[in-house]
């Protein structure tokens, strides 16, 4: 069962940290959200006047991060079920911060909570289950 949740979590961390390299990445080269097409109206109650820090933090956070934690799994670091959990904490954060921000619920906030919520819950499991033994 472990071998099927390490393959969960992979796939669930290389489907966010590509999404997020993705989308952080269009947003350093285009900090409008023009790319995009998020208008910056969505910032109007946030802290920023345009998306380059959201971005950098998206791109680090969510991507590179979770890339690094995808191949932690992958080979067996001894403590990949935290990072995995970590990751997961880091994604439903950035997901209620983020709707905190724009103050609306978009269909991705329910399907990246979701994930990060997984995320957690996989990493959990994982982590009972090696200590279990």
């Amino acid at each position: 069962m472990t071998k099927a949740l390490r393959f969960t979590a992979i796939f669930l961390l290389l489907f966010n940290g590509i999404g997020a390299l993705y989308g952080g990445g269009l947003l350093i080269i285009d900090p409008t959200g023009g790319k995009l097409q998020l208008p910056l109206s969505y910032l109007q109650h946030a802290p920023f006047k345009d998306y380059l820090i959201p971005g950098i933090v998206l791109f680090l956070g969510n991507g590179v991060l979770s890339c690094v934690v995808s191949l932690l799994t992958f080979t067996h670091h001894k403590r990949y079920a935290h990072f995995i959990v970590l990751q997961g904490g880091i994604l439903t954060g950035w997901i209620l911060i983020q709707v905190l921000m724009v103050q609306t619920v978009y269909q991705l906030h329910y399907v990246m909570g979701a994930v990060g919520l997984a995320l957690i819950g996989i990493g959990s499991l994982i982590f009972i289950k090696d200590t279990s033994k």
